[in-house]
Formats: C-alpha cells, sequence, structure tokens
C-alpha cells in the first residue's frame, strides 16, 4: 500500500536536497553507492557472480569513478536470467509491486518493487512538478494510456491531492477536447505526441478556452520546434521530462529550460562512448544508470539504450543538479496513420494490455506499409 505521509515526508526532503552544494551531493550519492553495491553483491545472485566473473569485490566500489570497474549490463542480458537471480533473496518478488518497460524497443522488462521503492519513484516524479510549480489541488489532466488511471489513490481523490485525471490516448479526439475543456486543468500532463496532437486538433477547431498554467510531457521525445507550436497554442510553458520504466524520473526541464536536470540523489547517470569510456561534458554518449534506491531488483552499470549529452552549464534556476541534453532518448519511430495523425509506438504497448496472451509475447513488431490517398 502507498503511504501517503512518507511520500510527502520524501517529497520534502527531495526538494530541498535540490539547492545541496555540489560536495555534498557527491558525498550523498557516493555513500547510497557503496550500501547498493555492497547489498546487490551479497542479495542478488546476478551481480554476486558478474563481480565474481570480473574479480571485483564491492569494497573496491566506493567513489563514482570506481563504477568503471564494473562492466555495463545490457537489457538484453537480464532477459536471459532467471527472475530469481535478478531479485534478491530477501523477497519473494510474486509479492512485489511489478512494472514493464514499454516494450517500443520490442525488447520488454520486468521491474519488481518493494514498497518503499514505489514511494521513492512517486517523490521523485512529483519532485520535477511541484519544482516548476504544479500546487497539491491544482486541475492536473494526464494524456495518457488508461493503466495510468489507478496510479491515484482513493484517498488522494477525496482529499483533492495531486489527483491525476487521465484522458485515454484512445479517447475519440473531440472527447479529448470536451473532457479537457469540461477539467480546466491548471496542469496538463502526459505524452508528449499526445498533447501535440491534441494541440493541433484544439487550432483546427478554434478552441480557445484550455488554459492551463504548465504543461509537462513525457514518455516520448518531440521536437523544439512542435514544443514551441503546444506553448503557442496553449499560452503556456511546456516542459519536457526524461526517464524510462526501470528507473523511473530521472531528468527534467525547468522554466529556464538550459538542460535537463539530472536526479543525481536517484540515479547516477554516465555517458559513455563506443569503448565504454565516459566523454567529456559536450559529448554525447550512451546512458548508463546506477540506481540509488533499487534494492528488491539493482540497476548498477545498466544501458538503458538512449543517448544523451552531460552538460557542465550552471542553471540559473539556482538548482544544483547537473544538467545533461537529450539526445536521442524515447526518439522512437512514430507511425503516420492516413489522416496524419501521429501515433507513438507506447500507444500500441498500450493496446497490447488487452490482449489475453500479453504476458506471454517476448518481443513484437511494428511495420508500417506504404498508404495512398
Amino acid at each position: 500500500m502507498v503511504n501517503l505521509i512518507r511520500i510527502t515526508l520524501m517529497l520534502g526532503k527531495a526538494l530541498n536536497r535540490l539547492y545541496w552544494d555540489r560536495d555534498k551531493l557527491l558525498k550523498y550519492q557516493e555513500k547510497k553507492l557503496r550500501s547498493v553495491v555492497e547489498y546487490a553483491y551479497q542479495n542478488v545472485s546476478f551481480y554476486h557472480n558478474k563481480f565474481k566473473e570480473n574479480g571485483i569485490h564491492p569494497s573496491e566500489i566506493k567513489t563514482i569513478e570506481d563504477l568503471n570497474k564494473l562492466p555495463i549490463v545490457t537489457k538484453k542480458e537480464l532477459k536471459s536470467e532467471k527472475t530469481e537471480q535478478l531479485v534478491s533473496r530477501e523477497y519473494d518478488y510474486t509479492k512485489l509491486k511489478r512494472v514493464r518497460t514499454s516494450g517500443s524497443t520490442g525488447n520488454p522488462l520486468y521491474i519488481y518493487l518493494n514498497n518503499t521503492e514505489n514511494e521513492w519513484r512517486k517523490s521523485i516524479y512529483m519532485r520535477a512538478n511541484v519544482s516548476c510549480g504544479q500546487r497539491p489541488r491544482d486541475s492536473w489532466v494526464f494524456v495518457s494510456s488508461p493503466h495510468h488511471f489507478g496510479d491515484t489513490t482513493g484517498m488522494q481523490r477525496r482529499l483533492g491531492v495531486f489527483a491525476q485525471k487521465v484522458v485515454s490516448v484512445f479517447t475519440d479526439i473531440e472527447e479529448q477536447i470536451e473532457y479537457v475543456r469540461k477539467e480546466k486543468p491548471d496542469i496538463l500532463d502526459g505524452y508528449s505526441s499526445a498533447i501535440h496532437y491534441l494541440a493541433k486538433e484544439v487550432k483546427n477547431r478554434n478552441v480557445s478556452d484550455i488554459k492551463p498554467r504548465i504543461m509537462f510531457g513525457t514518455a516520448d521525445l518531440i521536437t523544439e520546434t512542435s514544443q514551441k507550436f503546444v506553448e503557442d497554442v496553449f499560452g503556456a510553458p511546456f516542459l519536457d521530462q526524461y526517464g524510462c520504466s526501470e528507473i523511473d524520473r530521472s531528468a527534467w526541464q525547468c522554466p529556464e529550460k538550459i538542460g535537463y536536470h539530472m536526479d543525481v540523489d536517484s540515479v547516477i547517470t554516465q555517458f559513455v562512448d563506443d569503448n565504454g569510456d565516459e566523454t567529456s561534458p559536450g559529448e554525447r554518449g550512451e546512458i548508463i544508470y546506477t540506481s540509488l534506491f533499487n534494492y528488491s531488483m539493482p540497476f548498477i552499470r545498466y544501458a538503458v539504450g538512449d543517448v544523451g549529452t552531460p552538460l557542465d552549464d550552471e542553471c540559473t534556476c539556482r538548482r544544483t543538479f547537473p544538467l545533461m541534453k537529450v539526445q536521442e532518448g524515447r526518439k522512437d519511430s512514430f507511425i503516420i496513420s492516413p489522416d496524419g495523425r501521429v501515433i507513438s509506438p507506447y500507444e500500441f504497448m498500450i493496446a497490447m494490455y488487452d490482449f489475453p496472451y500479453f504476458q506471454q509475447i517476448g518481443q513484437y513488431r511494428i511495420i508500417q506499409k506504404p498508404w495512398t490517398q
């Protein structure tokens, strides 16, 4: 069960950490790193074996730089292992919360979380929104998949605190527009491509009474030109947020939009070149994650499959969390329908949830054939 009091306390501490000086942040990171590495070695067969195979003891991993002694782990590698090898022996994985990656790469993976880890994810997720101006009782509409309907608890709905109202991306666009008009959201949130499509149809229909205060985009990446279009249509800032199912929120834009603030108190993000060496600020590289809070199912030196660039700029917002640029993260191959609608691969994943044998599907592929008007 999600505990709202614990999440609120976690959120308060998380907001405070945004303004810690860099030395304090580094000490916090490395303390968390040593803890999770030692735990994984002692309790998770996959990592115990991985360390042994590479002749490394967790006592050798004391700093972020020491992480480079460890091999990079891929999703393909994790998928080849039995669940019992990936989850801590302290837990019965059948009783843990299970999260599935989108499968937009054709290679989905299950992640297992205990209650504390799930609450941590929620607090870090909300930190970006709250830090950028969302208030507890704001009207909040999320244009997303139906499986997000259960993200808001009954208690939240009764109290009206961060009570997310989800409109399905599969709902007819006219119904979407009418729902959003009726709810009068202060916060318009959801899949970036879905918000972009909503903006296009709102403009085409000359709808002028949807006036959110802030917009957040997630799941897929739209161009800066598309972001500007959305802002012009709705008259509000559009702030992109970056993450993945394995880690959840890991970086986000503040209103200054100088870069994406990395959630360094939650995950260590490294950027590596084709040889596995870390890139310098301003040089693009593959994103490698080490989670600082996943104990049930740790992720240490995990290649998420996206590309980004570390920045050494300092944001004028005074938040001390370092910045990155999203280069190719979540820039999936979109499907264009005959009516011109842009469809994210996430929407196919959502639709397949209703397929009776979905859990038994290891990989799938979407092929678009040429169409003529």
